[in-house]
């Protein structure tokens, strides 16, 4: 492959485009692996744009939990859509080459998918909280006003952090090599890249992982923490039940999309290795959006009667 560094001094070169070494250690199974991820991509698109429609277009459906779930399973579409079809190119055409400008465009959105995911998820739990521990001012406090404005927080406050944030990384000079054992564009591996001391930028990434995903967290567990003491007071089996399925989808997924990314991203550096990386990375970029129009189908009486509906109707 031709090599496209130009040099800048005698220590430091301008790299002009990276090689995603991606899955490129496994020559013999590429024809497989571009096949799983055809039919993963394929699930993903149809369960998250069948929820989509229903909750269009299903008069049932016209509350503030399932228009949170559009937006969600919207938002999957899109956060998916930043690396699988890049995975499957490379894989098809065996072209690992990214220039810089497509790497920080991948990284920058990748970031600020993944922390709408978080805030909404965020949002989710608050408006499960309302419902079950405030039922009576539910209509009040979640009007469609309110829903709206809290989708476009969830949906726009992350833009200018991570815009800076990527500006802020590939500001770094990289040398040595511009092969990014990954199949995506990610913080970790391209700072190892990186020249010199790279402490600051270190720092700079976990403090806005600190503020854009620890932060949403805490209001999931305040929610949660409130919710459960609110279901545990309820006289009847049957209305702790009920109570329960209501916010139970959502607890499952938050459980998957942050246990799978505190698992990548917080384990010690000791533990650290590029196959293990890119298996963790696997799951809660690929397989957590492919599971959750699952879960919330199977686990929702309402969703089940109104796919059943917009089935038989078509």
């Amino acid at each position: 492959m031709k090599d496209r560094e130009r040099r800048a001094d005698s220590n430091v070169s301008t790299v002009e485009e990276f090689v995603l070494l991606g899955f490129s250690d496994l020559p013999d199974i590429q024809g497989f692996l571009s096949g799983m991820f055809s039919i993963i991509y394929i699930i993903i698109l149809t369960g998250n744009s069948l929820i989509i429609i229903i909750t269009m277009a299903d008069p049932t459906l016209q509350k503030p939990m399932y228009f949170f779930l559009g937006n969600f399973s919207f938002l999957e579409i899109c956060y998916v859509s930043v690396t699988l079809p890049r995975i499957l190119f490379s894989l098809c055409t065996r072209d690992r080459t990214m220039s810089v400008p497509a790497c920080a465009t991948q990284l920058c959105f990748f970031l600020i998918l993944g922390t709408n995911e978080s805030f909404l998820l965020g949002v989710m739990s608050y408006d499960r909280y309302v419902a079950i521990c405030n039922p009576l001012h539910y209509p009040l406090v979640m009007n469609p006003t309110k829903c709206i404005q809290l989708s476009a927080v969830a949906w726009l406050s992350a833009m200018p952090v991570h815009i800076g944030l990527t500006c802020h990384i590939f500001s770094l000079h990289f040398c040595h090599s511009n092969q990014i054992d990954h199949f995506f564009c990610d913080i970790p591996p391209i700072i190892k890249l990186a020249c010199g001391d790279t402490f600051l930028y270190e720092l700079s990434v976990y403090i806005v992982a600190a503020l854009c995903a620890v932060v949403p967290f805490w209001l999931i567990l305040a929610s949660y923490s409130k919710i459960i003491s609110t279901i545990l007071r309820l006289s009847t089996a049957q209305g702790r039940g009920k109570a329960f399925s209501t916010c139970s989808s959502h607890l499952l997924v938050v459980i998957l999309f942050y246990g799978s990314a505190s698992i990548t991203y917080f384990r010690p550096k000791s533990s650290h290795s590029a196959g293990l990386d890119k298996l963790f990375s696997l799951f809660y970029t690929i397989f957590t959006p492919m599971m959750n129009p699952l879960i919330y189908s199977l686990r929702n009486k309402e969703v089940i009667i109104a796919l059943r509906t917009l089935i038989f109707k078509s």
